[in-house]
């Protein structure tokens, strides 16, 4: 699958190395949803190992946010 580079994982989800919460958006995060650490080695290993799937990422923004906090609350 490719990125929707929709932002949601980087919403969704939790980053302990950025001490960032599951649902608060990335402070990375771009005004137009692209990481702003992509390519830096700062970005977490945790940003650059994730792979869009269609189980999590679903076929919209609004459905991966969904599935993703499903996954998130399910592992917390």
């Amino acid at each position: 699958m490719e990125c929707r580079r929709c932002g949601a994982c980087c919403i969704a989800l939790s980053i302990s190395s950025l001490n960032k919460p599951a649902g608060v958006r990335c402070e990375h995060l771009t005004p137009d949803n692209l990481c702003g650490l992509w390519g830096k080695p700062e970005r977490p290993q945790v940003c650059s190992a994730y792979r869009p799937d269609p189980l999590f990422c679903g076929g919209s923004f609004e459905e991966a946010l969904e599935l993703i906090r499903a996954v998130e609350e399910g592992t917390t």
